[in-house]
């Protein structure tokens, strides 16, 4: 059982920037492909950026060029940098881990991100 605990949500104007955090509780992080999702009240949970165990990563369309994601395997932790926010970035963002090669995930309880006009 993997758990996962994200923190650095808040509240911040358009244009600003927030770094959120994952820290993992297992002792084999670096065997895991970390992601970060968001999700927005009566819509689909959405994928965001994935960092592979092999250090591979890729965000969304709507976040390329803004957010980047990064990986500490000696911390366990995971954390996305989120610059030029804008208002439609307004989510609960989750990290999950994914065994690599495996088809399910484990999820933290996600942080809220509030973006103002």
């Amino acid at each position: 059982q993997v758990q996962l605990v994200e923190s650095g949500g808040g509240l911040v104007q358009a244009g600003g920037s927030l770094r959120l955090l994952c820290v993992a509780s297992t002792g084999l992080f670096r065997m895991y492909d970390m992601s970060w999702y968001r999700q927005v009240p009566g819509k689909q949970r959405e994928w965001v950026a994935i960092i592979t165990s092999t250090g591979q990563t890729s965000v969304t369309d709507a976040v390329k060029g803004r957010f980047t994601i990064h990986r500490d395997n000696a911390g366990n932790t995971v954390h996305l940098q989120m610059n030029s926010l804008k208002p439609e970035d307004t989510a609960v963002y989750y990290c999950s881990a994914r065994p690599t090669g495996s088809s399910w995930d484990y999820w933290g309880q996600g942080t809220q991100v509030t973006v103002s006009s």
